[in-house]
C-alpha cells in the first residue's frame, strides 16, 4: 500500500474555510498526517458553500477536508493550549490563517511555536503583508479579488467589475502554501533549520496580475498602458457556434491558417492584418471579432472536427452540469463514490495529479468536529485523567453521535 511522500510528516492544522484547508488536504493527500485543530465551534467552513445532511458537514468542508483527523480544543482555556503545545512539540508543520496579531494574543507567535519546537515549519496564510498599512484589515476572497485587481480585469474587458466566481485568491494562496511547505521541508532535511513562511494572498495575488498585466509600464519610462490586449478583449470568452459554444485559441500560423481555410477565407493568410503572429497580435480586436463573427456559422461538432484534424487547440465548453458528464474526466476516474459514515454516499475529486510512488491509499472522510480528539491527545501522552478532565471542563470536545 502506498502511503504518498509525505508519509511521516505531521502537520498541525490550524486553519479555516479554504486556502489553509486547501493547503492541508493537498499535503494530507500525498501522505502526511494532518491533525486539524478546531475550536468549539469548528471551521467556519462546516457552514459554507452549502448545507450538508448533517449539521457541520457542508459538501464543500467535505472536499477539502478528507484524510484528516479533527481534535477540539479551546485554546483560551489553559488545559486546552497545555495540549496543543504538547501537539507542537510533535508536529513538522503548523499551518493558520488569522492575522497575525492574533496569533500572537494566542501566544502561538512564531518565537513562541520555536521555543517549543526549534525545527518547526511554521506557515502562516493571511491578508496582508505585514510590513503595509493594510496589515490588520481582514480579508476573505472577494476582498483580496477586489483590491489585487482581478475584478479590475473584468471591468476592463466587460464594462463592470466582477468578482470571478471562484474563490480564486484563496486557492491560489493554498496552493502556494504548498510549494513554500515543501521547499521548507527539504531545506531542513539539508540543514536541519526550521521555517516561518508567510503568505499573503494581496500580495500573491497582485503578483499573478501584474506578472500578467503590467505590460508595458514594465519599462522605465513606460512605452504604453497596461493589459495584454489579448486577454482583457471583449472576445476573450468562449465563442458561440451554431448550436451551442466551443473553447478554442489558435495562435500559431499553422493553427491559425487551416482555421482561415475551414472558414473559406483563405486569402487572409496573405493579408497584412493575419499574416502572422505579430500581425494578429497588433489586430487582435479584429482577429477576435472575425473568429467569433465565423465560428457562429457552423456547429459545434463541425469545429471541433476541424480542429481536431488540423491539431488546433480546442475544447467542448461546459456548464457546471455538463462538467460532471464529460466522458474524459469519466475516463481518468475524477469522481470517486465514496462512503460517508454520516452523509451516506458522495463524490469525492480524487487528486488530479499522478505521481510513480502513489498517493496515499487510506482514504479518510473528512472529519465531524471533534471526531478524533480522544485519541488525539492520547497519542501525544496525556493521561485517560487528564483528558476526562479536559472534556469536562469544556477545554477540549469530542464528538458524540447523537
Amino acid at each position: 500500500m502506498s502511503q504518498g511522500m509525505l508519509s511521516g510528516v505531521r502537520v498541525l492544522d490550524l486553519t479555516s474555510v479554504v486556502i489553509g484547508p486547501l493547503c492541508t488536504q493537498i499535503l494530507a493527500d500525498h501522505g502526511a498526517q494532518v491533525i486539524k485543530v478546531e475550536s468549539p465551534q469548528g471551521d467556519v467552513g462546516r457552514h459554507l458553500g452549502g448545507r450538508g445532511k448533517t449539521p457541520g458537514m457542508a459538501p464543500k468542508f467535505l472536499h477539502l477536508n478528507r484524510n484528516k483527523r479533527s481534535i477540539c480544543l479551546d485554546l483560551k482555556h489553559p488545559s486546552g493550549y497545555k495540549a496543543l503545545v504538547e501537539l507542537i512539540k510533535t508536529a513538522d508543520v503548523m499551518t493558520w490563517n488569522v492575522r497575525p496579531k492574533s496569533m500572537e494574543r494566542m501566544k502561538l507567535s512564531y518565537e513562541e511555536v520555536k521555543a517549543i519546537n526549534p525545527t518547526i515549519i511554521y506557515c502562516g496564510m493571511f491578508g496582508f503583508g505585514q510590513d503595509g498599512r493594510y496589515a490588520e484589515i481582514p480579508a476573505y476572497d472577494q476582498i483580496i479579488q477586489g483590491s489585487s485587481g482581478v475584478a479590475g480585469l473584468n471591468a476592463k474587458a466587460f464594462g463592470e467589475p466582477r468578482y470571478l466566481p471562484y474563490v480564486l485568491a484563496d486557492r491560489t494562496g493554498g496552493l502556494i502554501a504548498v510549494q513554500m511547505i515543501a521547499m521548507a521541508l527539504f531545506n531542513r532535511e539539508r540543514k536541519g533549520e526550521g521555517q516561518s513562511i508567510q503568505i499573503p494572498m494581496f500580495e500573491n495575488m497582485a503578483t499573478q496580475v501584474l506578472t500578467e498585466h503590467l505590460y508595458n509600464q514594465t519599462y522605465v519610462p513606460p512605452i504604453g498602458g497596461m493589459g495584454d490586449p489579448r486577454l482583457v478583449n471583449e472576445f476573450y470568452a468562449p465563442s458561440k457556434t451554431l448550436d451551442s459554444y466551443i473553447s478554442i485559441s489558435a495562435n500559431t500560423d499553422a493553427q491559425v491558417f487551416p482555421l482561415f481555410e475551414a472558414m473559406g477565407l483563405g486569402h487572409l493568410k496573405t493579408d497584412e492584418k493575419f499574416c502572422s503572429v505579430a500581425a494578429r497580435f497588433k489586430n487582435v480586436h479584429d482577429y477576435y471579432s472575425l473568429r467569433s463573427s465565423e465560428l457562429k456559422k457552423q456547429t459545434t461538432a463541425f469545429w471541433m472536427e476541424v480542429c481536431k484534424k488540423h491539431d488546433i487547440p480546442a475544447a467542448p465548453y461546459h456548464t457546471l452540469e455538463t462538467l460532471i458528464e464529460d466522458p474524459h474526466l469519466t475516463d481518468v476516474g475524477m469522481l470517486v463514490k465514496r462512503q460517508h459514515p454520516s452523509e451516506g454516499d458522495i463524490l469525492d475529486i480524487r487528486p488530479a495529479n499522478e505521481v510513480s510512488s502513489g498517493h496515499r491509499e487510506d482514504w479518510m472522510p473528512a472529519p465531524l468536529l471533534g471526531q478524533q480528539t480522544v485519541e488525539i491527545l492520547k497519542e501525544a501522552g496525556l493521561s485517560e485523567d487528564t483528558i476526562q478532565a479536559m472534556l469536562s471542563e469544556g477545554s477540549a470536545k469530542e464528538y458524540r453521535a447523537s
